[in-house]
């Protein structure tokens, strides 16, 4: 789905200024021919936790299915406050000028998952954490 779809509640569910600063960014790149999928979006807490837990399944624990799933406590989809984005051009696309929209990639492992970080207009994106487990936030 688009960044435009507002029939999608992965779509219209985004806190407004992400999905604002997202389509904005959309606009800019399909001038260079990208175009931004959000993969997905906003998630309801009972599909957080699914989601959380089929990651122990996969890796065998909560510690480490963490590095890459969220709880529905924590996460930050759940908010409304990211979105993970595709397909590759587009995140490449978001990664040499996402930091002008705000549009910041939190984390080395997922190169999809992004956030908005205001200051980062003025200031460029924060440094990486590795993973969600090196996040303070993800600690509740």
């Amino acid at each position: 789905m688009t960044v435009f779809n507002d029939a999608v509640p992965a779509v219209a569910n985004l806190g407004p200024h992400l999905l604002a600063a997202l389509r904005r960014a959309a606009t800019d790149a399909a001038g260079d021919g990208i175009e931004f999928y959000v993969n997905s979006g906003w998630r309801s807490a009972a599909y957080q936790e699914r989601l959380f837990r089929r990651a122990v399944s996969e890796y065998g624990s909560e510690a480490a299915a963490a590095r890459w799933v969220a709880t529905a406590d924590t996460s930050l989809h759940v908010a409304g406050e990211a979105a993970d984005i595709g397909h590759s051009d587009a995140t490449s696309w978001l990664s040499d000028h996402g930091a002008r929209y705000g549009l910041c990639q939190i984390y080395r492992n997922e190169p999809w998952h992004y956030e908005l970080r205001t200051d980062a207009v003025h200031r460029g994106c924060p440094r990486m954490y590795a993973d969600p487990t090196h996040d303070p936030r993800m600690r509740r």
